[in-house]
């Protein structure tokens, strides 16, 4: 037993060395997951700052000048223009220079001091319907303020049913709360696939392979010594952005550590398992890599990362049974944002186990018989 954990020791120093001595192979496993995750974290995101808008002003009261200044004191919106004519507000859509434009009529302040309603046109830039969905929110929610610090300082009665939005797990609608713990999912599925899927084809390629084989090293011993850097790697990975997550983007860790590094062993598990999968396939690092892509593209779109499996059509959403990265997304945004134990997680925990078991078994035998051939 002993010559055999010192043989799996040595054969994964001998991996790790290889890894860690090419410098393409550390800036590989370094640079592009803290790039990723800092990209991501900024730019990837469903809220809205600095809407550009335009002002068609007909009116000069009061109420149009109390509107449009809760438009320039937000911090959502920035004013990039004021127009006089309607001739002069298609040319600010069709050149993208304003989202959207906000149009008060002649009559806007006499309307409401005669207590009748009064109307206020937005001409929005449809072509991004879901940038342009959030806008026109965001534009509600300024109108309904006004409107009932209006009615409240007119003596109006208030208005029949009023709207009292209140936000679970995520108070403030941060869509970086939500995208930020799946980045963490993401880049310890990129890490993990990039260190196994490419480990055997790289031994092929160099014409190491057929030496390994001749040592005293069993099939069983050389797939245990080729699993285990991935493990190490990919955990150090997820290490590594869960605390990027925390520390510099501040998002909330209300869960169970426990529950989340529970998660994460069973996906490196899962995740190894089809790296090694791929790699046994496959005989060169090039075919390896283009395996990983083929295999990574659809698992991050499946996986429920940006659009959500409800949305899916019933056979796809079967078809993200199969996923890994769907569990695990569940996993890190429970702990991370509803506070989730591992008593919660537990119907993410088996199906992750039994993908794990699945794949690795799949690369037992895909090993042997490349062995055998």
């Amino acid at each position: 037993m002993i010559d055999i954990l010192a043989r799996i020791v040595a054969l994964v120093r001998k991996e790790l060395l290889a890894l860690l001595r090419d410098r393409a192979s550390r800036m590989v496993l370094i640079g592009p997951p803290l790039i990723q995750i800092m990209v991501f974290g900024y730019a990837a995101s469903f809220d809205l700052n600095h809407v550009p808008y335009a002002v068609y002003n007909e009116d000069h009261g009061a109420a149009s000048r109390q509107l449009l200044a809760r438009f320039a004191g937000s911090a959502t919106f920035s004013r990039v223009a004021t127009v006089g004519s309607d001739a002069a507000l298609a040319p600010l859509i069709a050149q993208r220079r304003a989202l959207l434009v906000l149009h008060l009529g002649p009559r806007f302040t006499a309307d409401l001091l005669r207590r009748r309603p009064a109307t206020l046109q937005v001409i929005v830039d449809g072509r991004d319907s879901n940038t342009a969905s959030i806008a026109l929110n965001d534009v509600g929610d300024i109108v309904q303020t006004f409107n009932r610090r209006w009615a409240a300082s007119h003596g109006w009665r208030a208005p029949p049913a009023q709207l009292d939005v209140r936000a679970w797990f995520n108070p403030n609608l941060l869509s970086r709360w939500f995208i930020v713990p799946g980045i963490v999912a993401l880049l310890m599925l990129v890490i993990t696939l990039l260190v196994t899927g490419l480990s055997v084809a790289r031994e092929r390629e160099l014409g190491t392979f057929d030496q390994l084989l001749v040592t005293p090293l069993h099939p069983f011993e050389i797939l245990l010594g080729k699993a285990l850097p991935g493990l190490l790697i990919g955990g150090a990975e997820g290490v590594f952005s869960v605390a990027v997550a925390v520390g510099w983007f501040h998002v909330p860790l209300l869960g169970s550590l426990g529950a989340l590094a529970l998660g994460m062993l069973l996906f490196l598990f899962a995740a190894i398992g089809i790296g090694l999968m791929i790699s046994s396939l496959v005989s060169t690092q090039q075919q390896g890599l283009l395996g990983v892509f083929l295999f990574m593209v659809p698992a991050v779109i499946l996986s429920g990362f940006a659009s959500p499996i409800a949305n899916m059509p019933a056979p796809v959403q079967w078809l993200t049974l199969l996923n890994p990265m769907r569990y695990l997304l569940i996993i890190v945004r429970g702990v991370f944002l509803q506070g989730a134990g591992a008593a919660q997680l537990a119907p993410q925990y088996w199906p992750l186990a039994l993908l794990g078991v699945g794949s690795m078994l799949a690369a037992a035998w895909l090993f042997r018989h490349r062995l055998g051939s």
